[in-house]
């Protein structure tokens, strides 16, 4: 007897296209992508070069310098990163009514009434070539340092930490403590 030649049965594959295009629309859908993120701050309005700039005594000048080698350096002196912090605290108290330390004043503000406050400005100056990561973390430091001085003031006022006080409340203590953070043009140290 002779063998017939049966044709080999075939895979369909017309719907393989659709199904392709399915997995492809899947993976697109819930695959998450990194997003860059950088540091969250609103800019200051720009202003004119003709304004006259107000005078701050050195006294209430708080320098943080980042040389090109990422050293940190506070008031002119090599410093750790991790003094930082305690540093502008102090500097922004002042405590014992330090000469070296930022002078107080009296201010109103709205709900709380006069208060006394620094007259301190903290001012982060860096080299152009300064790594980005130790200049972020610079910025955590000084930061985290008016966060700290915000819910002192808040446990000082409303016997609570900041981030237990109503909107109104937390208002009004960032209007009492805001952060005073100056960043001056980058520049080329010679170290």
């Amino acid at each position: 007897m002779a063998r017939k030649n049966r044709p080999l049965p075939q895979i369909p594959n017309a719907s393989m296209a659709d199904i392709a295009f399915m997995l492809l629309i899947f993976f697109l859908v819930t695959t998450t992508m990194d997003v860059d993120s950088g540091i969250y701050r609103t800019l200051p309005q720009w202003v004119e070069k003709t304004v006259n700039q107000p005078k701050i005594k050195e006294r209430n000048v708080f320098v943080v310098q980042i040389n090109r080698n990422n050293d940190l350096a506070i008031e002119g002196e090599p410093a750790n990163i991790n003094e930082l912090k305690d540093r502008v605290k102090e500097f922004i108290l002042n405590p014992n009514n330090q000469a070296n330390l930022s002078e107080k004043e009296t201010r109103f503000v709205e709900g709380l009434g006069d208060i006394i406050w620094s007259k301190g400005v903290v001012s982060l100056q860096n080299s152009r070539s300064t790594d980005y990561w130790a200049y972020i973390q610079v910025q955590n430091e000084l930061v985290a340092a008016f966060n700290e001085l915000r819910d002192e003031f808040a446990m000082k006022q409303y016997s609570a930490p900041f981030d237990k006080l109503t909107d109104a409340q937390k208002d009004i203590v960032k209007k009492a403590v805001p952060p005073a953070i100056s960043e001056a043009e980058p520049v080329d140290y010679s170290k």
